[in-house]
């Protein structure tokens, strides 16, 4: 008879991490509970990159020359590299752990800001964007699967809120802080991403500490493939996807012309009001999310869906009669969407996929979010281009209208499923 079948259940647990292999960290769940907002750490650090170039594009078009098409251009091969990434990042950080991924994606981001510093072509700002997409795709699928990892499976409920604030609140700090410190500090395209480089070290520091270890029944299949959930889980992932993806859309035109819309209504191109309305976006998907927090999933998802629909109703108001305090409230509105559907949709996938898949699931959801969110505004600032920025942007208001309030129904018909996952 073995040694375990003899033994009480709390020293089976003692004699095996006694007998754990050298240089494994201790099991997640053992984890000090400050770690489970450390881990977060490296998502906000990248999410800060993601978005720091937002306020300086028309120091780079002023520079350089290009259009608004140009400009989401830009944008996009942002969603090329995150898409491309979200691929592979998700499968391999389940099978090889989470450490080995996030590493080599902060290099990546700190190589990004390297070129964007010293850009001085659309090519090199396209590359620091594809640069930005690879890392990001990376953290949010790794990286927020660390915070889950790091939470244990006794505290696994709680980790959603930490992992979903990271991302937005990196998202809104990030054009906030490079239009301030571009505004007040010399060479403002430099400055921003070195201060910028000193935050991902610190991202580093926090990684190479972080008490996880690798998986110990890694999922099986190929290492590049669509990512997606276990059986059973589909319906928790779609009704994710409903709702976050014409979220994140809306916060996403709004980074990529909102700069464009300000100049157009208010007739400034300050990159600290720029920086400021993006911060303010994020800000509130961040703030609701500990608002919305102790309310059932269906309820948040719901809210998250009214939110951006009401987000690009304003949005139509503030471009039809050029009032600044209408497009910032739907910016506003837009953030909380984004933040209510992301939020949702973590929880649904944190309660029904294990551990040893919840990296290619959180990847699956983002798949889903960021098509949307690459191609509707690039099509809009082509649009734009060519029959002005009001029609443009109302025509894009009405599309994802239509997905937000599709999202919406989708999810009050499914409100069993939602109840169960619970």
């Amino acid at each position: 008879m073995s040694e375990s079948r003899t033994m009480p259940a709390s020293a089976v647990v003692e004699d095996r991490r006694a007998k754990a292999p050298q240089g494994r960290l201790a099991a997640a769940s053992q984890a000090p509970a400050r770690w489970i907002w450390l881990a977060a750490w490296p998502v906000t650090a990248v999410f800060i990159l993601s978005n720091a170039a937002t306020p300086l594009y028309v120091l780079w078009q002023r520079d350089i020359g290009f259009s608004k098409g140009t400009l989401t251009v830009i944008f996009a091969f942002y969603i090329v590299g995150l898409l491309g990434s979200l691929l592979v990042s998700g499968v391999v950080s389940d099978r090889l752990g989470r450490k080995p991924v996030l590493l080599p994606a902060l290099a990546l981001a700190l190589a990004a800001c390297a070129i964007f510093a010293t850009a001085s072509s659309v090519v090199a700002l396209v590359v620091a964007r594809l640069f930005t997409g690879i890392a990001v795709g990376v953290v949010v699928s790794a990286g927020m699967a660390a915070v889950t990892d790091v939470a244990g499976q006794e505290r696994k409920h709680r980790a959603a809120l930490p992992a979903s604030c990271a991302m937005v609140f990196g998202a809104g700090l990030g054009p906030l802080l490079a239009g301030i410190l571009s505004e007040t500090l010399p060479a403002p395209t430099v400055t921003v991403f070195v201060v910028e480089a000193a935050l991902l070290i610190t991202a580093l520091t926090a990684v190479v500490r972080m008490p996880v270890r690798r998986p110990e029944a890694p999922s099986g299949g190929g290492w590049v493939r669509i990512p997606g959930v276990p059986q059973g889980a589909g319906i928790q992932l779609a009704l994710g996807i409903a709702v976050f993806a014409p979220g994140i859309t809306a916060t996403s035109f709004v980074l990529s012309l909102g700069p464009s819309l300000l100049s157009g209504l208010l007739g400034t191109t300050s990159r600290v009001v720029a920086g400021a309305m993006a911060f303010a976006m994020f800000l509130t998907a961040t703030g609701v999310q500990f608002a919305v927090q102790k309310l059932s999933r269906r309820t948040i998802l719901a809210a998250g869906a009214a939110s951006t629909t009401l987000s690009m109703v304003t949005l139509v108001v503030a471009v039809h009669t050029s009032s600044v305090p209408v497009l910032i409230a739907s910016a506003l509105l837009a953030g909380a969407g984004q933040g209510m559907g992301q939020l949702g949709g973590l929880s649904l996938l944190n309660s029904t996929v294990p551990s040893q898949r919840l990296a290619e699931a959180n990847a699956a959801l983002n798949v889903g979010g960021y098509v949307f969110a690459g191609v509707l505004p690039v099509s809009a600032g082509y649009l734009s281009d060519a029959v002005g920025l009001t029609r443009g942007a109302t025509l894009f208001a009405a599309v994802l209208m239509a997905l937000a309030v599709a999202g919406g129904l989708v999810v009050a018909a499914n409100r069993r499923r939602v109840r169960e996952s619970a």
